[in-house]
């Protein structure tokens, strides 16, 4: 299964319903609606409520940004409680947190199955994995494997979050600290053929250039999209993470010139003082497709 090319993914607390509407309006590609850490205690089984209505009203109204939910972790008790209030029309996702290896995703992946099955729409929900556990991250290919249902892979790197605890880590804005962990997680996505990894969370709001350079180190290494915690955040990540129309430019460019060569006969040509061959063309393919995609859900 394969998540849509997201350039950023917002979290709502999924215990006020009208801030979905808020993160709507910031242009997010996908709304999280979150019932997990945003969400105290006291009103996190009433919140599955809220959310069940929100995923139903959004449905309803046609709202561009696709729908995830975080549910509360195995652990907590909570999880097959969420799952039967959430998984519903409407719901595109889930977002996992605190996975701790593959079989944890091959119980939930039954679980989901029997919900669909019992309600008639078999495998529709999506999972992205969010890794914040070392034994889920010293295992996160086979859990990458797990299941058709994972869809993408988190790599999650924000100071204080529940990664760089259980590690021990102290955060810089370099990342140098979590450079090995994210390219694994990069990796494991790669061979598994999940083509569309995310980064997150910056947590430091009003540091927008902060933020900018955040999302431009981690595509490089790989990432694809974001997942943001702000509004405001959303902007930046669509700016860096959207093929800028020089690029996509060129890229149609160096088609346009293979696909000559190829008609006379030759599989490699000379583009713009540059060799090309077919790996340039399956490049440049992604790039388009990518391009193509976010105009499309635009």
């Amino acid at each position: 299964m394969s998540m849509k090319p997201y350039r950023s993914m917002l979290f709502v607390p999924g215990h006020k319903s009208a801030w979905a509407d808020k993160g709507i309006a910031s242009g997010a590609d996908a709304i999280i609606l979150d019932l997990e850490d945003s969400v105290p205690p006291a009103e996190k089984v009433e919140a599955r409520v809220t959310v069940a209505g929100t995923i139903d009203r959004l449905a309803g109204e046609g709202i561009r940004p696709d729908l995830w939910v975080r549910c509360n972790p195995d652990e907590t008790g909570l999880l097959n409680g969420d799952l039967e209030a959430v998984i519903r029309p409407g719901l595109t996702g889930l977002f996992l947190a605190k996975v701790y290896n593959a079989a944890d995703i091959a119980a939930l992946d039954a679980i989901i199955t029997h919900i669909e099955r019992r309600d008639g729409e078999i495998g529709k929900i999506q999972l992205l994995v969010s890794y914040e556990t070392p034994t889920s991250m010293a295992q996160c290919e086979e859990i990458a494997a797990a299941s058709p249902r994972v869809a993408s892979l988190l790599g999650a790197t924000g100071p204080d979050a529940d990664a760089g605890r259980s590690l021990g880590i102290e955060f810089t804005p370099e990342g140098l600290e979590t450079l090995y962990l994210r390219s694994r997680l990069v990796l494991a996505a790669a061979s598994n053929g999940l083509s569309h990894p995310v980064v997150g969370v910056w947590q430091d709001i009003k540091n927008l250039d902060g933020l900018r350079t955040f999302c431009l180190d981690n595509r490089r290494l790989g990432y694809r999209g974001l997942v943001v915690i702000h509004p405001s955040h959303v902007a930046v990540a669509h700016e860096v993470f959207t093929p800028d129309e020089e690029t996509v430019a060129y890229y149609r460019r160096l088609l346009a010139a293979y696909h000559e060569a190829e008609a006379a006969g030759s599989s490699a040509a000379t583009f713009e003082e540059q060799h090309i061959d077919i790996a340039h063309v399956k490049t440049a393919e992604g790039v388009i497709a990518l391009a193509d995609s976010v105009a499309a859900n635009a």
